[in-house]
């Protein structure tokens, strides 16, 4: 076989992807809801290459966290697609964008999440979280959103959640939100701030 007949080949299995390329590359049901949300209207050719070119990180961490995709386009994670998402379980890469958000080592992140190491080197093996871990995942993501644009920015957001509050007796929000519970205390801590009522 000559070199212009390799080359035929290789464009022959390079088509232009359709929208279902979109859900190859995800592969996860709620990855999928994401990548749609944030990929409607565009080239379906062009959604694909944004999908395996990883521009947005994940879905919806990254929009709990800054409030839109990262190709700039406002999505609203309304709370069935969230809860169904998370039923699914979360792609690994939502845990990856959350520790690269909130700018921890893994080491230290996954036992705040309550993620063993054997239980995180099991999920990435699967390539996806569980239902409970999902959603400590999200929890840890919407602080930070709410964080970020209560102090203005992710790094601001982060610097706060990372030191010790008087809000809260003096815990540091991150920890003091590993349960339920906690972290609504540390999302009200932080509506009070936003109002001008902190106490």
């Amino acid at each position: 076989m000559n070199k212009t007949n390799k080359k035929q080949k290789l464009k022959v299995i390079e088509p232009s992807p359709p929208p279902k390329a979109i859900r190859e590359v995800a592969s996860v049901e709620p990855a999928k809801v994401a990548i749609e949300e944030i990929t409607k209207g565009m080239v379906p050719a062009k959604a694909a290459r944004m999908v395996r070119a990883k521009v947005f990180r994940g879905g919806i961490v990254y929009i709990s966290i800054h409030g839109k995709s990262s190709n700039g386009a406002a999505v609203e994670l309304t709370p069935s697609k969230l809860v169904m998402a998370l039923k699914a379980g979360l792609p690994i890469q939502e845990l990856d964008d959350l520790r690269s958000d909130l700018d921890l080592p893994m080491e230290k992140l996954v036992p705040m999440l309550g993620i063993s190491r054997a239980t995180l080197n099991r999920r990435r093996a699967t390539g996806k979280l569980g239902i409970a871990e999902s959603d400590r995942v999200v929890r840890y993501a919407r602080l930070l959103g709410k964080a970020a644009s209560v102090m203005e920015s992710v790094e601001n957001g982060r610097r706060w959640l990372a030191s010790p509050q008087v809000g809260l007796g003096g815990a540091i929000p991150l920890e003091f939100a590993e349960t339920e519970v906690g972290a609504r205390e540390v999302e009200n801590l932080l509506g009070r701030i936003e109002y001008g009522v902190y106490s």
